[in-house]
C-alpha cells in the first residue's frame, strides 16, 4: 500500500523535508485497487487517486502484462459514464499511456468520438489528442474531416490540440496530414498565440523537405503577419535556416537579414534574444552584422531578470570565442557580473572576460576568479579551466600566474573530469610554451604525490617519462616517480617503473641509479611490476658498474 505523506520538521534549520506519497507502492496492490472502477456508484476522487498510481508505475518503467493491461484498459473505459470533469481528464491520460491494441481501440473509439463532438471544449480537445495517439491510418481517414474542422475552430484550446496532433501524426501518416495545408495556413493567421505557434510549426514540418516552399513561407510571413512571440521565435529560426542555405548575394547582402535586425526592436524579450542569437550564429558573420546584436545583448547584461542576464552573457560567451574584439565593448558590464549572485552568470562572465581581455587585465581577473571557484559546480569549473588555457596560449608571457592558478585549484577538492581538465591544460601549456615546462612538470609531480585517480597518475607518469629526460635537471623527478613505486596501487606502480626505465634509457648519467631502483622492483610481489623492468635490465645487462 502507499505510504502516507510524511513531513519531518527540523527545529534547528526550520525546514520541512518531504517524501513521495508513492514511496513503496506495489503494482499488485494498485491493480487490486483498480477494482473500484467497476463500482456501481463511482467515487471520482478515489478513481483519480488509483489512476494517478497507475500512471506513476507506468512512468517509472513498470511493465504490465498483456492480461493486466487489458483488464486495466477495459476497467478504465467504464469511467466514461462519470460526469466528473477531473476524472475524465485522468481517463484520457490513462488510455493514452496504455497504448491499447487495434482491437481494443475500436471499443473506446465511439466514446472518444462522442467527446470529440461534445459541447464541452475541454472534452473535445483532450479527445482529439487521445484519438490521434491510439488510432491507425485506417481510422484516421474516418475522423480526418473532424480534425480539419478542429484546426480552424474558434476555441484556441481545440485548435491547438488538433495542430499538435497533426505534428504527431505527420510521423506516422504524412500523406494524410499534408492534405490539411489549407486549414493549417488559415490557423497561422489566428490571433491566439499558441494556435499560431503550433500552426507555424506544423506548416514548416509539412514543407521542410521542399527548400523553395520553405523560402516562400518565410517570405510571406516576414512581412508582419506573425504576432505571437512564440511563433516569431520559430520564424526567426526558419529564417536563419533559409539564410544559411542561400548564402550571400552578389551585392554582399544576406536575404532576410533585415527581418532579423528588425526583430531586435521587438517588444518581446524572447524574440529579441532569439534574433540576437540567430545573427551571432550566422556563417561568416561580419563585425558590421554583429554590432546591433551585441548592442542589444549588452543592454540585457544590466537587466534585473537573471534569465535575461544569463541568456545574454551565454550568447556573448560564444561570440567571444570567434569574434573577441566585437565583445570588448561589453567588458565593463561583464565585470560587474563577476559578483552576481547567480554563479552560472558569474562563471560565464569571467570566462568571457578571459577570452576578450588584454594582457594587462590577466592578473586582476585571476584575483577575482579565486574568490568564487569554490562556489560553483565542477561543470562550470571546467569551463573556467578551458578559458584559462586559451588565455595562457594567447598571452604566453603570463604563464607563471596562470600556471600557479591551475596548480592551486588542482590541489583542491574536485571530481575526476574537473581534475582531468586541469591536468590536460597543464600538459598542453608545457608542450606549447617551452618556458613553462619546468614549473609545469613540478606542479604535476606535486599533484601525483596525493592523487586519488589512477588514470591521472598514469597519464602524468607517462608524460613525465617523455618530457622529464629533456629538462636541464632530470634527476629531480626521480624521487617523485620512485615514491609512486613504493606507495601506490599496482597499476600506478607499473606505470612508474616504465617511467623510470625511460629516464634510464635517455639520460646516461642517471643510468646507474635507475638500474639499482629497477633491480629492487624485481623483488616486488606484484607480477606487473616485476615484469616491467626486465626488458631494460636485460638491455643494460652488459653495463659496466
Amino acid at each position: 500500500m502507499a505510504q502516507p505523506l510524511v513531513v519531518k520538521k527540523d527545529d534547528d534549520l526550520d525546514e520541512e523535508e518531504y517524501y513521495s506519497p508513492f514511496l513503496g507502492i506495489e503494482k499488485g496492490a494498485v491493480l487490486q485497487e483498480a477494482r473500484v472502477f467497476h463500482d456501481p456508484q463511482l467515487d471520482a476522487r478515489r478513481c483519480c487517486q488509483v489512476i494517478t498510481k497507475l500512471l506513476y508505475l507506468l512512468n517509472q518503467g513498470d511493465t504490465f502484462t498483456k492480461v493486466e493491461a487489458t483488464e486495466v484498459f477495459f476497467a478504465t473505459t467504464k469511467l466514461f459514464q462519470s460526469k466528473d470533469v477531473g476524472l475524465r481528464r485522468m481517463v484520457y491520460l490513462m488510455i493514452k499511456e496504455l497504448s491499447p491494441s487495434a482491437d481494443e481501440v475500436i471499443i473506446v473509439t465511439s466514446s472518444l468520438m462522442k467527446d470529440m463532438n461534445s459541447k464541452t471544449d475541454m472534452y473535445r480537445a483532450n479527445a482529439i489528442r487521445v484519438l490521434c495517439r491510439i488510432i491507425d491510418s485506417t481510422l484516421l481517414t474516418q475522423i480526418e474531416r473532424y480534425l480539419k474542422q478542429a484546426i480552424v475552430d474558434k476555441n484556441p484550446v481545440v485548435a491547438s490540440a488538433a495542430l499538435v496532433s497533426g505534428i504527431y501524426l505527420l510521423q506516422t501518416s504524412p500523406e494524410v496530414v499534408k492534405r490539411w495545408s489549407n486549414e493549417v495556413q488559415e490557423a497561422v493567421q489566428s490571433r491566439a498565440a499558441l494556435v499560431q505557434f503550433h500552426a507555424l510549426a506544423l506548416l514548416h514540418q509539412i514543407r521542410q523537405n521542399d527548400r523553395l516552399a520553405v523560402s516562400k513561407l518565410v517570405t510571406s510571413l516576414t512581412r508582419g503577419s506573425v504576432r505571437s512571440p512564440l511563433a516569431q521565435c520559430l520564424l526567426i529560426r526558419y529564417t536563419s535556416q533559409v539564410i544559411r542555405e542561400s548564402g550571400v548575394n552578389q551585392g554582399g547582402d544576406r536575404p532576410f537579414f533585415d527581418f532579423l535586425e528588425s526583430c531586435l526592436r521587438n517588444k518581446a524579450e524572447m524574440v529579441i534574444l532569439e534574433a540576437a542569437r540567430a545573427i551571432t550564429e550566422l556563417n561568416g558573420v561580419t563585425s558590421r552584422e554583429l554590432t546591433p546584436a551585441i548592442t542589444v545583448l549588452q543592454l540585457f547584461l544590466s537587466s534585473s531578470k537573471p534569465v535575461l542576464r544569463f541568456a545574454a552573457v551565454r550568447t556573448l560567451n560564444k561570440v567571444a570565442s570567434t569574434h573577441p574584439l566585437a565583445v570588448t565593448n561589453c567588458n565593463i558590464d561583464m565585470e560587474s557580473l563577476i559578483s552576481d549572485q547567480n554563479r552560472s552568470i558569474a562563471t560565464l562572465a569571467i570566462t568571457t572576460l578571459l577570452k576578450t581581455g588584454n594582457e594587462s587585465s590577466v592578473d586582476r581577473l585571476m584575483k577575482q576568479m579565486t574568490n568564487f571557484m569554490s562556489d560553483i559546480a565542477d561543470e562550470f569549473k571546467i569551463v573556467v579551466v578551458e578559458a584559462i588555457r586559451s588565455l595562457c596560449l594567447k598571452f604566453p608571457l603570463k604563464y607563471r600566474s596562470l600556471m600557479n592558478f591551475l596548480s592551486n585549484i588542482l590541489r583542491e577538492e574536485g571530481g575526476f573530469e574537473y581534475k582531468k581538465a586541469i591536468v590536460d591544460s597543464i600538459i598542453i601549456l608545457i608542450r606549447d610554451i617551452p618556458d613553462a615546462k619546468e614549473s609545469g612538470l613540478f606542479h604535476l609531480c606535486e599533484f601525483i604525490e596525493d592523487c586519488e585517480f589512477t588514470y591521472l597518475s598514469t597519464q602524468i607518469l607517462h608524460f613525465l617519462g617523455n618530457e622529464g629526460p629533456k629538462t636541464s635537471d632530470p634527476s629531480k623527478y626521480i624521487r617523485y616517480i620512485y615514491n609512486r613505486v613504493i606507495l601506490e596501487n599496482a597499476t600506478v606502480r607499473a606505470s612508474a617503473v616504465s617511467t623510470l626505465a625511460k629516464f634510464g634509457a635517455l639520460v646516461d648519467s642517471l643510468k646507474p641509479r635507475i638500474f639499482v631502483l629497477l633491480r629492487r622492483c624485481l623483488f616486488d610481489g606484484d607480477g606487473a611490476r616485476q615484469s616491467n623492468p626486465l626488458p631494460q635490465i636485460v638491455r643494460w645487462g652488459s653495463y659496466s658498474w
